[in-house]
């Protein structure tokens, strides 16, 4: 038998998995760049947040659960450098600078 824990688990990293499909449908199917960024950067944070979240009950020690997390927020801190760099990148090729 499945246990709450489990299920929870479950829920939440299929949730996941289905946010990064999501984005990844965005990356195929937008016409622009700053669209196909914006659809990939969110659901990718989204999808990470959920994978990890179901993770951490599922975390045997503490310091394995502040991995998890520390792993998140420098998927976090990357993706938004990553994005304003792209960003800034397509403006100054739009604006002929």
């Amino acid at each position: 038998m499945i246990s709450l824990v489990d299920a929870f688990t479950l829920l939440a990293i299929g949730a996941g998995a289905i946010l990064f499909l999501a984005g990844t449908l965005g990356l195929i199917r937008f016409p622009d760049t700053l669209s196909r960024l914006h659809a990939l950067s969110k659901a990718d944070n989204l999808g990470l947040g959920l994978i990890v979240l179901g993770l951490l009950p599922q975390a045997t020690s503490t310091a394995g659960a502040l991995k998890l997390v520390c792993v998140w927020l420098l998927a976090q801190l990357s993706a938004a450098t990553a994005s304003q760099l792209i960003a800034g990148a397509v403006h100054r090729r739009k604006s002929g600078s």
